[in-house]
């Protein structure tokens, strides 16, 4: 599976630029233009590296870098600013970052830096079986309790949707292949499961119906996508 990175840029042509470098370097990217559109990603799903600017608005990349090494002190974090003071460099190196590129920087330098850290970091990243708790647009889930909130609303997933709904949010925006949920949920992929498995994504899609932004995609012959717009 491709490493995930999530890329906090406010620059919208700097973004976009990165992001289709990433992209073409065979990386999932996430692109957030703000620090708290990007601490709502951070949130939602599960990152192998975050690219961080450190001025942004709404909230910095310091104070995002913050929030992270609160509860995770594994995610690889490398900021990118335009800053090349010393202290804020040593700033950033206090919150844990483990890396430091100054504006303007060559995209081969980035990447061999990528390379060099996600190398480093090995499978130490955030483990799949270690996340439980979700934002989906306006929903919250607590996939270890098997609860959907919404609002006012609060839904008691049974266990297969749960354990659906967890892999779709850990692949969010990213297609979940049919295969590969059918084995780890249901134990095989054969047609009985996989006609079971159409009629509990239904039942997702039926919670999700009070956030337009939020929908489970069927992607032909691959599987599905949980789309957070």
């Amino acid at each position: 599976m491709s490493a995930r990175i999530l890329l906090l840029e406010d620059d919208a042509n700097l973004g976009l630029i990165l992001q289709e470098h990433l992209q073409m370097q065979g990386y999932a990217v996430t692109l957030c233009a703000n620090g708290e559109d990007g601490s709502a990603a951070y949130r939602g799903g599960r990152f192998d590296l975050c690219l961080v600017d450190v001025m942004m608005p709404k909230k910095d990349g310091f104070t995002f870098a913050r929030e992270v090494r609160a509860t995770d002190d594994q995610t690889p974090l490398i900021f990118l600013t335009a800053k090349s003071l010393k202290e804020d460099k040593i700033e950033g190196f206090k919150i844990g970052c483990d890396d430091y590129l100054t504006k303007p920087f060559s995209i081969e330098e980035l990447l061999l830096r990528i390379q060099a850290i996600l190398k480093r970091a090995g499978g130490k990243s955030k483990d799949d079986s270690t996340v439980s708790q979700f934002e989906i647009g306006g929903y919250q889930f607590d996939a270890t309790r098997q609860l959907l909130r919404y609002k006012e609303k609060q839904y008691k997933l049974t266990p297969k949707e749960a354990e659906l709904l967890r892999m779709l949010c850990l692949h969010m925006n990213e297609t979940l292949e049919r295969d590969v949920a059918l084995k780890k949920i249901w134990g095989d992929d054969s047609y009985f499961s996989g006609r079971s498995m159409d009629v509990f994504v239904s039942r997702l899609r039926k919670y999700f119906k009070d956030d337009p932004r939020v929908e489970i995609m069927g992607i032909h012959g691959k599987g599905f996508r949980l789309i957070v717009g």
